[in-house]
Parts: C-alpha cells; sequence; structure tokens
C-alpha cells in the first residue's frame, strides 16, 4: 500500500472515529457511519452476494422466457449477460479499494460527476431494490403455499395463494421477518445465508446430475432431450438482434444484487480489498451455476415450445416446478420447491442490506433527512433505513396487488432500467475519477479505464434499448396509457420521481448539492498491489 502525492487515507474515516470537527467533516472526505466492523470475512461477503442474487429463483423463473426468446443459444446468453457484469464488477473493486464507503455506488458518482447525478444514482438503486424486495416477497409466499400443499398432498392448500387477503398476509409477515433479521445485523444475517446459499447450491448440484443422467435415457418426458453442441456458447447464432437483445436485458437481470457484497464493506474486514474479490467469486460462481443447470436442463428437455420444453409458454414461468418430478421424482422434487423458497426468502433478507446502508449514506452526507443516519447503539445497523424499507415494500406491494396485478408486472419489467442505470453510472464514475492515474501502468489503464468504460458503455446500450422497447405497449403485461407501454411510463415515472424528490432535498439540504459535504475535488488513498 503505498499512499501517492501526500494524500491523506479516505478510508480513515471509514474505519476509525468521525474527522475532528465531530460531524464527519466538510472536507469532503467519506465519513465513519458507525457500523458494526470487522463483521463479515472473504466467505461471509461472497455469501451474502450470492444470496441476494438468488440464483434458484432467478432460474426457476428466466429459463423459460430466455429460452424462448433464444432457444438453445441460452448459455451464450447467460454468457454475455455475465461480461459488462464482471466489466462493472472491477470498477466496484478499484473505486471501493480508495474509498470504502457503504453508500458505494451513491458516494462514488458524486465524487466523479457532483451531487446531482450521484443522487441520481443512489435513487436508481433505491428504487430498484424497492421492487426487487417486493417480488421477492411475493415469490416467496407463492412458494411457501406451493410447497405447504405438496407437503400435505392437498391442494386446497396450495391453492390459498390464489386467496389475496391469505397471500398479502403472508407476503407482510416474511418481509417483517426479513426486516427483523436484517436490523440485528450483519452477524446474524450471515450465519442464516451459510445455510440457505448452501442448501440452494446443494440442490442445483443434484438437479444437474439427474438432469444430465436423464439426458438421452428415453421415455415420452424425455423425448425432446439434445445433445450437447458447443453451438450453445455462440452468442452470434441468435436468431436476430432483438432476440438477443431481450435474452440479454433477462441474463444481466439474473446477476443483480452482487454489488451487496460492496454496501457491506464498513463492515467487512478488510474493507478496501475484501469486499471487491467477494464480488468476483460471487460472479464466477453464480456463471457457472447458471451455464452448469441451461446446459444440463436443455440437454434433459430441450428448448422447445412442447412437453418439458423450456420454452413452453404453460411452464415457462416456473421451470423448476415442472421439471422437478419427472427428473429429480416426487421424493427428491420437493427439494427443489425447497431451493426456490430458501432462494427467495435468503435474497428478501439480503436486498435489505444495500438499500438501507445507501440510504444511511445519503443521509450521513445530508442528502437525505437526518434521520436516516441513525445507527442502532447495539446491533450496529441503519435501523431506522432498515424499518422504513421494510415498511415501504410492504406497502407497495400491498398497494399493487389490490389495485392492480399488470401494474404490479410492469413495474418488475421496468427494474431493467434502474439496473442499467446506476450500474452504467458507476462504472463511468471509476473511469472519470481515476482518468490521470490510466497512463501510469497497463494495470491502470485496463482495470481504471478500459474494463469500467466497456461495460459502461454495454449496460448504456441495453438500457437505451430497454427504453426504447418498453414505448410498444406489449412489452410487459400489454397495458398501455394513452397510447404508450405501461412498462415506460413506470420506468421513466420512477425515475422522474427521484427528480422531483432530489429538488425537495436540494431545498432541504443546500450544503450537500452546493458541493460541501462530498466533493469532487477531496484526496483519496491510492492502493498499489
Amino acid at each position: 500500500m503505498t499512499q501517492l502525492d501526500a494524500r491523506p487515507q479516505a478510508g480513515d474515516a471509514v474505519r476509525g472515529s468521525a474527522p475532528a470537527d465531530g460531524g464527519g467533516g466538510r472536507d469532503g472526505r467519506v465519513r465513519g457511519k458507525g457500523l458494526g466492523g470487522n463483521s463479515v470475512g472473504l466467505t461471509g461477503s461472497a455469501v451474502i452476494g450470492i444470496s441476494t442474487v438468488a440464483p434458484v429463483y432467478c432460474l426457476t423463473s428466466t429459463l423459460g422466457s430466455t429460452a424462448g426468446e433464444v432457444g438453445v443459444q441460452m448459455p451464450a446468453v447467460f454468457l454475455a449477460g455475465f461480461l459488462p457484469m464482471l466489466l462493472v464488477a472491477f470498477a466496484y473493486r478499484e473505486l471501493n479499494k480508495v474509498m470504502p464507503d457503504c453508500g458505494t455506488s451513491f458516494t462514488w458518482t458524486v465524487k466523479a460527476f457532483g451531487p446531482r447525478v450521484g443522487w441520481m444514482c443512489g435513487w436508481g438503486l433505491v428504487i430498484a431494490t424497492i421492487i426487487v424486495l417486493s417480488n421477492l416477497a411475493g415469490v416467496a409466499t407463492s412458494f411457501f403455499w406451493l410447497l405447504a400443499g405438496e407437503v400435505t398432498g392437498s391442494p386446497s392448500v396450495a391453492a390459498l395463494d390464489d386467496n389475496k387477503l391469505v397471500h398479502i398476509g403472508t407476503c407482510l409477515a416474511l418481509i417483517a421477518a426479513a426486516t427483523a433479521i436484517s436490523y440485528r445485523g450483519m452477524t446474524a444475517t450471515k450465519g442464516i445465508q451459510y445455510a440457505l446459499v448452501g442448501l440452494q447450491l446443494a440442490v442445483l448440484a443434484l438437479f444437474v446430475t439427474m438432469a444430465l443422467n436423464k439426458a438421452g435415457s428415453g421415455g415420452a418426458d424425455f423425448a425432446t432431450s439434445l445433445d450437447f453442441s458447443w453451438s450453445w456458447l455462440n452468442p452470434f447464432a441468435v436468431q436476430s438482434f432483438a432476440a438477443f437483445t431481450a435474452g440479454l436485458s433477462l441474463s444481466i437481470f439474473m446477476f443483480w444484487g452482487w454489488d451487496t457484497c460492496l454496501t457491506a464493506n464498513e463492515e467487512t474486514t478488510g474493507s478496501d480489498k475484501t469486499p471487491g474479490r467477494a464480488a468476483l467469486i460471487a460472479m464466477v460462481v453464480l456463471v457457472g451455476a447458471y451455464l452448469a443447470t441451461a446446459v444440463a436442463a436443455q440437454m434433459a428437455v430441450g428448448s422447445g415450445t412442447t412437453g418439458l420444453g423450456l420454452a413452453n409458454p404453460e411452464t415457462g414461468e416456473n421451470v423448476f416446478s415442472a421439471l422437478a418430478g419427472p427428473i429429480m421424482g416426487s421424493g427428491l422434487g420437493v427439494l427443489l420447491f425447497v431451493a426456490v423458497l430458501a432462494s427467495a426468502a435468503a435474497s428478501l433478507q439480503t436486498t435489505f442490506i444495500p438499500v438501507a446502508r445507501t440510504v444511511l449514506a445519503m443521509s450521513t452526507y445530508e442528502a437525505m433527512p437526518a434521520s436516516y443516519a441513525k445507527v442502532h447503539p447495539r446491533f450496529k445497523t441503519p435501523g431506522r433505513a432498515t424499518v422504513v424499507a421494510g415498511i415501504g415494500t410492504g406497502v407497495f406491494y400491498t398497494v399493487m396487488t389490490l389495485v392492480s396485478e399488470h401494474v404490479l408486472i410492469d413495474t418488475i419489467y421496468a427494474l431493467g432500467l434502474m439496473i442499467c442505470f446506476y450500474y452504467a453510472l458507476t462504472a463511468f464514475a471509476c473511469a472519470w475519477y481515476f482518468r490521470a492515474e490510466l497512463t501510469r501502468s497497463a494495470r491502470d489503464l485496463v482495470f481504471k479505464g478500459l474494463f469500467p468504460l466497456v461495460g459502461g458503455i454495454l449496460l448504456a446500450a441495453v438500457f437505451a434499448k430497454t427504453l426504447y422497447d418498453m414505448w410498444d405497449p406489449a412489452y410487459g403485461s400489454g397495458s398501455s396509457v394513452l397510447g404508450v407501454g405501461s412498462v415506460f411510463v413506470i420506468g421513466v415515472g420512477l425515475l422522474l420521481l427521484g427528480v422531483v424528490l432530489m429538488v425537495a432535498m436540494e431545498r432541504r439540504s443546500p450544503a450537500f448539492f452546493r458541493g460541501e459535504i462530498l466533493t469532487k475535488e477531496t484526496p483519496a488513498l491510492v492502493v498499489e498491489d
């Protein structure tokens, strides 16, 4: 570790006490927030990142739709979606080395591009997370009653999920439980996640093994099985560019959430290096699990639209529900239901981490009301921000469920817009922040400049294409507002809501927006490997 140009260590304010002015300082340095330091190591951080992504849930809900878009090129599209995420992960790693701040995207983009761009980047992360939380709660609820029906052998028990009052009540109970666990701190979170992530990966490994054994075995269920072909890994074999971009958008969603490793940086041992390494480990584990499952499932049942084919629209929304019995048998098949429920429940709990800590950071730097900067004295967590996120999620899901299922579906479709928005901004922030250092070495040029820039451009392109596609009412649920697709209205409307809230906060906290709290010129620590 070498300090260049006599620059003070920005990480000091994170790991130690607040600066001498007692308020965190108006010198633009990153501020300590009172979170519980050294609560999570490398393995725990990687596990939390994997859990937030919810691999088993993502696979059961996305395998069918992706196969429907790109056919047998599904593994190639998974690889294509992995590429921009990997490049952006390098940007997160480099920024975290010099500014291990739990505000991550918000803090970094403020320092690169100024307070307004940074505020909107933080808003993109917060609103995306709220949407995901509500969706995860709904999925966990549905699989809870589906599993209960399987265990009891009673269709009437499984049908309770169709009762709106029962569904909403169960959903709120799961949200409350996840909020309570997150409220108690990273130690409680870590212990539960080891078990739930281990269960997910073990069941996936069992499914892959049994699917490969079933491939080519004959019988009515496996009449559409395929022999493996290396062409499945060729993205250029996708039938059209429109199909490729649609599949790529789904693939990018499947990797979203790994940045939770970075959001927990102030609570991680070795906060400047460990979170970045954990994010890369999580990404490698995820892409390996996705490729293995996609290949095994295609070999077993193919990607057709009939029978057990992955693209069959009758089973595409929940592939594992259709494949559990035929591939794993009635006994072991229940494990897949358990794994999906565990995946959604685990992700529901860890997804509170990024939203609560981003809000905590925004409040600490006076970009949001000061009340959200409170940290629980015992659990060392952003207690108020966590509780408010839980309440907001519960209210949002309840209102959307009661008002319109179509609106809820379209809100989920708009999620991809938010993900690309704040990931791309963070990637560009990395290249811009380190622009003066890119000529110092080949490593700096590649990891601080080239990789983040290419990743940001790829995600910005997906953002633009998604925005264009959303205009069509056929996108999402098929509903529209004055002839414009509902997904477009919701996606753009949520971003504009962020602009309105930002203007309101600018009147309340002008110092932050004048660049007096967190400045572009703040010196930072350069870490050399």
